[in-house]
């Protein structure tokens, strides 16, 4: 049996992780799991699935939370103490990191340096310190099996293959719900239009991501460092989401992984790799499929997605700049504090207004993060 850390199990990768163990539970077992600030779900969580050890990131919830599970054996520890000693249980074989943005970042390297293997959902992971992730994970000779779709899709094609083989990889986007707006249409997006993703169900960070396309833009950065920085990334918005990605080798042959949009079927194959089980789940239905279409992304229209190539081009602290301006603006839009439009503006700002610096440990990597987030609400505050 696989014992699991689940930081994030609130959020959507969390709530589907916790699906595929009950559905398989002679393979699994939850020992310590943690989440943000939704202390009601969390609270039912922990006494499905009675964990070890619960934390809640939420330290003003912690007394809720106590008295809800006082009557199981389950030690709860708030804060980011909580997620850290969630995410490096000694029992534990795999962490599943389905935090959204930044805040799995440190969970995620103390995993690494406890020997544990991780499964990422959160990009911004790698997005914000590739180099010092992948060196940890080298140095504790552990795995970071992808979970996103996308890097999934990747991971699967390239099994028994050799990265140096690769010509190019092909990251497929959805293009979001405003595919096939027009740059007039783009100005009076609400956040209820936002919120509406034509194929996935996500959290509405996430969800907001997709439709300004910064959700492949992290992706384009975190597929350079999961698969070599040096390899060519393409984009394709590939509107029926049913293709994942492909990888081109070398020989001009193309794979490709497809599926219906589920985000159970990469989260059973992190948790599984290298062996793949049963999934009770709808199987893909080709003939009724009709036809599958593929289009170039238009950049005019998503500029997030050209930010984040540059960003990853520029290197050093300019992709924890990226990220992070991003988490406060997208928060902004939500809270309706600037229109849609001024996403990718105040992101550009912030990046304008940085000098990169190299990134030599993870403390350079938190100071460029709170940089920019301070940056962000100055430039919010001042403009609006």
């Amino acid at each position: 049996m696989k014992k699991i850390s689940l930081l994030g199990s609130t959020g959507s990768i969390g709530v589907n992780t916790l699906d595929v163990v009950e559905r398989n539970p002679e393979s699994f077992q939850v020992l310590a799991m943690s989440a943000g600030s939704n202390v009601d779900l969390f609270a039912e969580q922990v006494r499905k699935f009675k964990p070890k050890v619960a934390s809640l990131f939420d330290t003003s919830k912690i007394a809720i939370l106590k008295e809800r599970v006082a009557d199981l054996d389950v030690e709860v520890i708030p804060g980011e103490e909580g997620s850290i000693a969630v995410a490096t249980l000694p029992e534990v074989d795999v962490v599943v990191s389905g935090v959204v943005g930044s805040a799995g970042l440190v969970p995620a390297i103390q995993a690494l340096k406890a020997g544990k293997n991780l499964a990422l959902a959160n990009k911004e992971t790698l997005v914000i310190a590739g180099e010092l992730v992948l060196k940890e994970a080298e140095k504790n000779n552990t795995q970071i099996i992808p979970i996103d779709s996308e890097h999934s899709a990747i991971f699967q094609a390239l099994n028994g293959e050799k990265k140096e083989r690769i010509k190019k990889i092909i990251l497929t986007a959805s293009g979001g719900p405003f595919r096939t707006y027009s740059l007039d249409q783009m100005e009076g997006i609400t956040v209820k239009d936002a919120l509406k993703h034509p194929n996935w169900d996500m959290g509405a960070k996430i969800t907001i991501d997709s439709s300004t396309m910064m959700n492949k833009g992290l992706e384009y950065i975190e597929a350079k460092w999961l698969f070599g920085v040096d390899t060519p990334v393409e984009i394709i918005v590939h509107a029926q989401s049913i293709i994942h990605s492909m990888i081109e080798f070398v020989d001009t042959s193309i794979m490709a992984q497809l599926g219906l949009p589920d985000m159970r079927v990469p989260i059973a194959y992190a948790l599984t790799y290298p062996d793949r089980y049963e999934c009770d789940l709808p199987s893909l239905d080709l003939a009724s499929m009709g036809n599958l279409t593929f289009e170039a992304p238009d950049f005019e229209r998503f500029p997030c997605l050209q930010l984040a190539i540059d960003a990853m081009e520029m290197g050093q602290t300019m992709p924890a700049i990226l990220n992070a301006a991003n988490e406060i603006a997208v928060q902004a839009f939500l809270d309706e504090l600037i229109p849609y439009k001024d996403i990718a503006e105040l992101i550009r700002m912030v990046m304008q207004n940085h000098s990169p610096s190299p990134l030599n440990d993870l403390q350079d990597v938190l100071n460029a993060d709170q940089w920019a987030r301070d940056e962000t609400t100055k430039l919010i505050t001042v403009t609006h």
